[in-house]
């Protein structure tokens, strides 16, 4: 996992805001995305990898996050916090135009190697995820899970959603094998994500 470290070490830096296509920086390097529902941890899972706490905002307000936030070394590699899905009480439109950045996002970048698809470990698998694993199946666009708050289930609760994911998952193409638990709080995990980021790095040079 040193590798791990050693690419995450370095001087992060908030890079773009998009809430449009045509927004988007230019493409460069490799894009690592993080999806998941609204209030499920992206923002905390980022500032954890990245081990600056105050690098992406975090909020208990869901929906905050409204537009594709870029974050760079100046290296090779970036990270991409993408808007919150699922969440209903935001305006109509407004959760429309999310859903349409996302998806035309996710079908149109060509340097996006893979999406980090983030689940709440106390509650696994919803409805709203499953279009979102559809869409990433349909534009062959690699995507791991991760569970975040793993600290918070039981031992044996934990294991029962980790076993209910992996069932679900055997389902989807672009599935990469494997899910990682993680925890923002505690640390748990972070190290085994920032590894498999690594490793997708060595294998894109």
């Amino acid at each position: 996992m040193s590798t791990g470290r050693k690419l995450f070490a370095v001087d992060w830096q908030f890079m773009a805001a998009a809430d449009t296509m045509t927004a988007l920086p230019k493409m460069f390097g490799v894009e690592i995305a993080f999806a998941g529902r609204s209030n499920v941890g992206k923002s905390s899972l980022v500032n954890a990898l990245t081990g600056r706490d105050g690098l992406a905002r975090t909020s208990n307000t869901p929906g905050r996050t409204q537009e594709l936030i870029f974050f760079a070394t100046g290296d090779r590699l970036r990270l991409v916090d993408m808007p919150g899905y699922g969440y209903a009480e935001a305006p109509k439109s407004k959760v429309a135009a999310w859903t349409e950045l996302i998806r035309a996002y996710l079908r149109g970048r060509a340097n996006l190697g893979r999406v980090y698809v983030l689940i709440d470990a106390r509650h696994g698998l919803k409805d709203t995820d499953g279009p979102v694993l559809d869409l990433l199946d349909e534009a062959a666009v690699s995507y791991q899970v991760v569970l975040t708050k793993a600290d918070q289930p039981k031992p044996g609760e934990l294991a029962d959603v980790l076993a209910a994911t992996e069932a679900v998952l055997k389902k989807h193409t672009a599935a990469y094998p494997g899910i990682l638990a993680t925890s923002a709080r505690t640390g748990a995990g972070i190290g085994e994500l920032r590894a498999a980021v690594a490793r997708l790095m060595s294998e894109k040079r």
